[in-house]
């Protein structure tokens, strides 16, 4: 059996695995609180929407939708929280950003399923650390990210 096979390797350093690594989330109550918060924005603004929230891994934690918001919009309030939350940057900011990449990524990620780069989607922080992304559809862009911006106010959280 070689030094390796034993486990020892002869002088190198051993380092141990990580095997975990905390990661903050929010919880149902956080996540329906933001969902909630939003509808009342919209109903404020007079549109429908449907809003979703997810967690730091981009799995839906909320969903409300209003009656009469467009059927659409179900996926795609979803699709922005799961952008937003993967990437840790709002929705729409991604026209800016995408100036900054080389023409083959600028073509290829708008591609990619789930990927959303227009209005509506934020990224949930707190202190810093991603746990989740809250995507609101239905209106224009600017009232879809209006209704996040309001989910992550009633978290006490902004974007």
């Amino acid at each position: 059996m070689s030094n390796i096979e034993a486990g020892s390797l002869s002088g190198a350093k051993r380092f141990a695995p990580t095997v975990s690594v905390a990661q903050r989330t929010m919880d149902w109550h956080a996540a329906h609180l933001a969902a909630g918060a939003a509808v009342q924005a919209a109903e404020a603004l007079g549109v429908r929407i449907n809003v979703a929230v997810v967690d730091a891994s981009g799995v839906l934690a909320s969903f409300l939708r209003m009656p009469g918001a467009p059927l659409h919009s179900v996926d795609i309030a979803i699709d922005k929280a799961y952008t937003a939350a993967s990437f840790g940057l709002a929705t729409s900011q991604w026209s800016d950003a995408l100036l900054q990449h080389s023409s083959a990524v600028r073509e290829g990620l708008v591609l990619r399923p789930r990927f959303v780069a227009f209005g509506g989607g934020l990224p949930v922080l707190e202190n810093g650390q991603r746990i989740g992304g809250i995507g609101v559809s239905g209106g224009s862009e600017q009232q879809d990210e209006a209704c996040a911006r309001a989910g992550l106010a009633a978290l006490g959280l902004s974007a």
